[in-house]
């Protein structure tokens, strides 16, 4: 009786140290992320949130696109910020003709979802490319979209135009875009340049009209307007937390968290965000902090 009894504390013990390491496993996310400001960002605040919800996180970010999406569909990180046209056109190799923002959510979340990734809901945050003027020249000479732009052009202002290299080159880049909207700048008035001289060369009036990503925090930051896509000619690169399936499965409430941080991001609130770290050169992990606090999630 005596040895049945320690049997049965014994057994008790292992169940219940069963139970907790199987809890604390079931708890524990991976938090994968690319190596730009954005997303170093986008992981930290959504590795701090988890944490705050119980959830022990291990961080793995830093890494390119095609590493970090290996990554997921490898199971070595369950979850990242994905942005839509990214999956759209790189990994699912499709082409764009004008599609609007939803028909690509939906497109790369169907396709997705056959391999066990799961995109949930897509933010407001679109980080596709743009064309952008000084605050002030938008207001005094009333360019606010696109077509603004074309008006102006075709009327002969001289404006120029600073560029990346890429983009003056692409097939879906300076001159589809002339042709879609009906203008063309003359050659003589591009510049063209590495991406983030552009921003400088804008701001210092070197140039009228630049080409910028539009959730980048140098927007804000150097009083930027973003000309509006009214033809939607850009992709939309709506940012999206994407999950492996089995990781939703084993975390039945991490959806409606992910969902939660989604509905917070919209193109403003990114560029603050990205530039209070590149701007003001604070942490990635004080802005985040920052962020939750403000929203009072944690």
């Amino acid at each position: 009786m005596k040895n049945e009894m320690k049997f049965f504390g014994l057994a008790v013990m292992l169940m219940t140290l069963a139970f907790f390491v199987q809890t604390a496993s079931a708890a524990s996310i991976v938090v994968g992320g690319k190596g730009f400001t954005e997303q170093l960002l986008l992981a930290e605040i959504t590795g701090q949130y988890l944490t705050s919800k119980g959830y022990t996180v291990e961080m793995k970010t830093g890494m390119g696109t095609s590493l970090v999406r290996e990554a997921l569909e490898n199971k070595q990180v369950d979850l990242y910020w994905e942005y839509t046209g990214t999956a759209f056109l790189t990994f699912h190799k499709n082409k764009f003709a004008n599609q609007p923002g939803e028909a690509i959510y939906q497109a790369v979340k169907a396709k997705d979802e056959k391999i066990g990734i799961v995109w949930l809901d897509a933010s407001k945050a679109n980080n596709t490319y743009a064309l952008a003027v000084r605050q002030a020249d938008a207001k005094a000479k009333g360019l606010m979209s696109l077509e603004d732009l074309a008006t102006k052009l075709n009327a002969g202002e001289e404006l120029t135009l600073g560029c990346n290299i890429e983009f003056y080159k692409r097939d879906d880049g300076l001159k589809p875009l002339q042709k879609a909207y009906g203008f063309k700048f003359p050659r003589s008035a591009i510049k063209r340049m590495d991406t983030g001289l552009v921003y400088k060369a804008l701001k210092d009036g070197d140039v009228d009209v630049g080409l910028v990503f539009a959730t980048d925090g140098r927007i804000p930051a150097f009083n930027f307007s973003v000309l509006k896509d009214t033809k939607n000619f850009f992709p939309a690169y709506a940012i999206t937390p994407t999950v492996r399936k089995e990781t939703l499965a084993a975390h039945p409430d991490l959806a409606d968290h992910l969902n939660k941080l989604s509905a917070l991001f919209d193109d403003t609130t990114m560029s603050a965000l990205n530039a209070q770290v590149d701007v003001d050169k604070k942490s990635v992990t004080t802005v985040a902090e920052g962020f939750l606090k403000e929203k009072g999630l944690i």
